[in-house]
């Protein structure tokens, strides 16, 4: 039996379908978090902004996309800026393959940041290997909800 799952980089004719996952997932992961901008305005960075970077891989189930992730690269690091996946697929390992893949592109360090309360995203990146190294009062996110920043250590392909 093959595996219906496959990662490919974003089109911006996944707009539609990477906002609804984006949308849904962090309404029902974050909903203690104040969405500080409209879903029109959230799909409009993604169309404009998010997609466009070129750093946008998509996981797809089948024909649907269910789950995302977006990178950047800065200050020497890779910077894990965005990891969601659809509610309807948690648990089937699609946040994880998600990850791997930026962790195998990235050739560096990668960190993150997710909010203290998300106590699931906590786990699972530190399943993955990533430690806390700073936590933060809010005062630096539009949210201003108290957050955790993660780095995994770069892994030569040789350690692995």
């Amino acid at each position: 039996m093959t595996d219906p799952l496959h990662l490919r980089r974003a089109t911006l004719e996944d707009v539609g379908a990477i906002s609804d996952v984006y949308l849904r997932s962090r309404q029902t992961i974050a909903a203690y978090a104040p969405l500080m901008h409209s879903d029109e305005e959230v799909r409009q960075w993604i169309a404009e902004f998010l997609v466009p970077s070129g750093e946008v891989t998509v996981a797809l189930d089948g024909d649907r996309i269910a789950g995302m992730s977006a990178m950047s690269r800065a200050y020497g690091v890779v910077w894990l800026d965005q990891l969601y996946v659809s509610p309807s697929s948690f648990g089937l390992g699609i946040g994880s393959r998600l990850l791997a893949d930026v962790i195998d592109r990235a050739l560096t360090v990668v960190q993150l940041y997710t909010f203290v309360q998300n106590t699931r995203a906590r786990a699972f990146y530190e399943r993955h290997g990533f430690e806390a190294i700073e936590y933060g009062d809010g005062k630096n996110n539009e949210e201003g909800c108290p957050d955790v920043l993660y780095r995994l250590p770069y892994r030569d392909a040789c350690k692995r």
